[in-house]
């Protein structure tokens, strides 16, 4: 967590890291994932080559079931009232 010590965030919280005025947090694996086709239509819960492609007008996601917990820390923290601004910086290691 380099960013986090050059911005002065060392106080460590569950699944995020606060201090001088920021937040900083991560991502574990993918938080969420596309919905699986049976999601936009019940024909597709059996595949079949016939139905593709499946485009749906509207993409749907899921939160993944391992990310659940890191999900619900970053929507937290990005619905507090002293938070700005949003800094994303995916693998940027």
């Amino acid at each position: 967590m380099s960013y986090a010590k050059v911005l002065g965030a060392t106080s460590r919280q569950d699944g995020y890291l606060e201090g001088n005025g920021y937040l900083v947090s991560w991502c574990v694996g993918h938080l969420v994932e596309l919905a699986p086709p049976n999601v936009y239509d019940a024909k597709y819960t059996k595949w079949s080559i016939a139905d593709l492609p499946i485009l749906p007008q509207k993409w749907q996601y899921l939160v993944s079931a391992s990310t659940k917990k890191q999900f619900g820390i970053l929507q937290k923290l990005m619905h507090r009232p002293d938070v700005k601004s949003i800094v994303n910086s995916c693998d940027a290691g």
